[in-house]
């Protein structure tokens, strides 16, 4: 070729480059905060995650048959269409139950993939087939070796065709961005964590090929690099709506199948989010800020997460568990507590089912982050709502929620404040401390509740028999303490004496017979609501923050006896 066709063959290339960045970089903008830009190892903190396990878990219950019915009454229908997420389960659930088993295999030995694994975008049409793979891996381990139930032609038209990755090399980049673009978590989870397992299931079954070795070809020591920097950074789509059930998945799949190291890994993690759960939740409620998707933003449900949904089923096993538990979405996230093996921590099953104290715990999220605040205990919880960090970060801050005991289970149903104004990315709701709540905007108040004492600056609502829920609200100011008393007239009285200073609330409350806390509600983005206690200055750098920190049993409550 000569020098003039090598030039002009470069040029070509380069103004296809540039022409791919203009049309593409716009459309795949979207994943760009999608990920972390640098990884941060958090500390511990004071609040160790429970891991001891002591309970003799049942191996099936009402709910679980009720999940695995509803997905093998699930047809089988079109490939293309439904094979992302539906028909993964209804096969599941058919060979779980060993109904229609001849069909099931029919169905399955015709298909070919529908996509290709990795985000999809419009560069990438076709990705979210590692969808279809995180779904497909426990058919071929739980009935690979069963030829009654998946038949032998099926399993290997599985292993040549429908889980087509192995070998060692992740995609780790979003499909056709030039590699400049890091894939999701939880696509590098049940992408990676697919071709793993099949490379386990071939050594196990006979390769000798180095690339089915995931200890000589790499893969295994990446994927305990990925799962460390979940574990130790903390998620990065942390509660997300609706990919938390993926990655949630992703991880049983890897303590059901992978080798005891990873399946070690794969547990502790587990461990860790469902702990936080744990104590962000009251009786399967919650209503914490989350990472992805702002499409979500205006979900007002208290049990919209897919992580409720194994949270429920996992319950539902316990010897002496609640047997009227049940299951109203988020079914594609629940099959997995019916053939996984993982069950609970003691203390997490206990703290979800209820709190035994009082406990105040911050959790950190990093840097570019939302902190998750939470003070409760038995029959109560108040839930922050954080911080929107920018377009890019992709947080959905929420309203500061305290939830009861009462069945509530929508957000116009529970007390909730948030501020400035009405615009999540406008809100910094991280001023949450003991027992107490404040934000840059009115308290809402439920239409159900009525004062049963009330003066200028305060209205006491008596809830749960012994929960005095003292409110001071304004335009641009929200207060709410928590007082246990049965008797609010004296609870209005301990506030009026202790707060009756209407432009000294806009800084600071004092809590009765405790300590002022002193607030600034419209704090930067980056900085907690809280800024000091008395006299003593606290740590605002909530992007600093350790893993989970905290109190429990410590919290000194305002009493009226």
């Amino acid at each position: 070729m000569t020098k003039r066709k090598r030039l002009k063959t470069i040029g070509l290339a380069v103004a296809v480059l540039i022409g791919l960045g203009v049309w593409g970089l716009p459309r795949v903008a979207k994943h760009l905060g999608a990920t972390r830009r640098v990884i941060v190892p958090l500390q511990p903190g004071n609040i160790d995650i429970p891991t001891k396990r002591s309970i003799e878990w049942k191996d099936r219950s009402k709910l679980t048959d009720q999940i695995l019915r509803y997905w093998a009454r699930k047809p089988l229908g079109d490939w293309q269409t439904k094979g992302k997420i539906d028909i993964p389960r209804a096969l599941m659930g058919r060979f779980i139950l060993r109904q229609d088993r001849d069909a099931a295999n029919a169905y399955l030995i015709k298909q070919k993939p529908w996509g290709n694994p990795g985000s999809t975008w419009e560069g990438h049409p076709d990705g979210d087939y590692d969808f279809t793979l995180a779904g497909l891996i426990p058919i071929l381990f739980l009935f690979g070796d069963t030829p009654e139930v998946l038949y032998p032609d099926t399993r290997q038209h599985l292993l040549d065709t429908l889980i087509p990755l192995e070998g060692g090399e992740p995609l780790l980049t979003v499909p056709r961005t030039l590699g400049l673009v890091p894939d999701t978590e939880n696509h590098l989870l049940m992408t990676e964590g697919s071709r793993y397992l099949k490379n386990q299931w071939l050594m196990l079954h006979g390769s000798e090929s180095p690339e089915h070795d995931n200890v000589a070809n790499g893969l295994e020591t990446w994927l305990l690099g990925m799962i460390e920097e979940i574990r130790s950074a903390g998620p990065y789509e942390f509660n997300s709506i609706p990919y938390e059930g993926y990655t949630l998945t992703a991880l049983l799949n890897l303590e059901a199948f992978a080798s005891p190291k990873v399946q070690s890994a794969a547990r502790e993690l587990l461990d860790q989010l469902n702990w936080s759960y744990a104590v962000g939740s009251l009786r399967f409620r919650r209503y914490p800020p989350f990472r992805r998707q702002y499409a979500h933003a205006t979900d007002t449900s208290l049990c919209g997460d897919r992580h409720l949904a194994l949270i429920k089923l996992w319950i539902s096993l316990l010897p002496d568990g609640p047997t009227d538990l049940t299951l109203k979405e988020s079914q594609h996230i629940a099959i997995w507590a019916c053939w996984s093996p993982y069950r609970l921590p003691d203390q997490t099953a206990h703290w979800i089912l209820e709190k035994p104290a009082d406990y105040y715990i911050r959790i950190g999220r990093g840097p570019d982050a939302s902190p998750e605040i939470y003070s409760g205990g038995p029959g109560y919880l108040f839930s922050a709502g954080g911080v929107n960090r920018g377009k890019r970060s992709l947080i959905v801050a929420r309203p500061i929620t305290l939830i009861f005991n009462d069945g509530a289970d929508d957000l116009s149903e529970v007390l909730h404040l948030a501020g400035p104004g009405t615009e999540f990315r406008q809100w910094n709701n991280t001023g949450v401390w003991k027992n107490l709540a404040v934000a840059a905007g009115p308290v809402q108040i439920p239409k159900s509740w009525n004062p049963d004492a009330e003066s200028d600056l305060w209205k006491i609502f008596l809830r749960e028999s012994s929960h005095c829920v003292c409110v001071h609200s304004r335009d641009d100011l929200g207060i709410v303490h928590l007082i246990r008393s049965d008797d609010p007239d004296h609870a209005l009285d301990l506030l009026q004496e202790a707060n009756d200073d209407s432009s000294r609330l806009r800084t600071s409350f004092q809590v009765p017979g405790s300590a002022r806390i002193h607030y600034d509600t419209h704090a930067a983005e980056n900085r907690w609501v809280i800024k000091q206690i008395d006299d003593r200055l606290v740590d605002r750098d909530f992007d600093r923050w350790p893993a989970m920190n905290g109190a429990i049993s410590e919290i000194p409550a305002s009493n009226v006896d």
